[in-house]
């Protein structure tokens, strides 16, 4: 009875298979993410997708790309807009900006930057800081199919009163409507946001530090994964960290389970704003 009790589930094991699938096909690595998030996203994408079962998807992943390419859309979160959490930005106005200004020169690192919202957002608040034209700042993210929009940057003209709402919360100094040009029922955000951002795709779970940043953000992505990988992820941050360094994760993380978790200060509690030893 103890014996049957034990045994993996039927779904358990298609998922297992599956991610072994991607990870052997296709080299993005996401066993080491929350296996409960995952078997929702799978699930729902079985059913929008009129697939019989796991293993027609498995089958149709290792056999076309673009069953892969429409499967990782579903994986991966993509749930994200431009100022999002305003009080954080208004913090790292307050507290981080004057720390950045005594800097002659920036390495900004958006890991999980999605479809570009807050890598446009961190732009705009940096150019009314005077800082942007120092800056380089990378937007990474495992998909490369939405960092191509995040290149783009083109959005929803229905999301932008949202948008200027956060951005006036935010401590925004001038119009919202100064950053972007409205086209049709879209709006295009100007160039001039874009051109020190360097957007690459980089996999948190199997890439290697980014180089000697002065700030990393990494907002509402890590609850995602599981122990093990967020303690991975967190000293990549730390390796990849300047001495005296920004780290910004979202209201939901924390760097307690971290091992390197005495090696940084808490800038803002509530914001999880943290700064790297000297």
């Amino acid at each position: 009875m103890s014996q049957e009790i034990n045994d993996p589930r039927p779904e358990d094991i298609e998922l297992q298979l599956l991610l072994e699938a991607i990870y052997q096909r296709y080299g993005y690595d996401f066993r080491a993410y929350s296996r409960a998030s995952l078997q929702r996203r799978v699930d729902q994408h079985i059913l929008l997708k009129h697939y019989k079962h796991a293993g027609e998807l498995i089958h149709s992943i290792l056999h076309k790309g673009e069953a892969f390419a429409a499967l990782l859309s579903d994986l991966t979160i993509n749930v994200t807009e431009m100022f999002r959490d305003p009080d954080f930005y208004r913090a790292f106005r307050e507290k981080v900006v004057p720390v950045l200004r005594t800097h002659p020169f920036l390495k900004i690192w958006h890991a999980g930057s999605a479809t570009g919202e807050e890598i446009y957002s961190m732009a705009i608040l940096l150019e009314e800081e005077g800082l942007y034209d120092r800056c380089q700042i990378y937007a990474t993210d495992i998909d490369k199919e939405v960092l191509e929009k995040a290149k783009k940057g083109i959005y929803s003209v229905a999301d932008l009163r949202k948008y200027t709402e956060n951005y006036q919360k935010a401590g925004g100094k001038a119009a919202m409507s100064d950053y972007y040009t409205a086209k049709y029922d879209n709006v295009i955000m100007d160039p001039r946001l874009k051109k020190n951002v360097i957007f690459a795709d980089h996999d948190l779970a199997t890439d290697q530090v980014f180089g000697e940043m002065q700030v990393i953000f990494c907002r509402n992505v890590m609850i995602y994964f599981n122990a093990e990988l967020q303690k991975r992820v967190f000293q990549l941050f730390h390796d990849s960290l300047d001495i005296g360094g920004t780290l910004c994760l979202g209201n939901k993380e924390s760097l307690r389970c971290a091992s390197c978790a005495d090696d940084f200060d808490v800038i803002d509690k509530a914001q999880r704003i943290y700064r790297k030893r000297v």
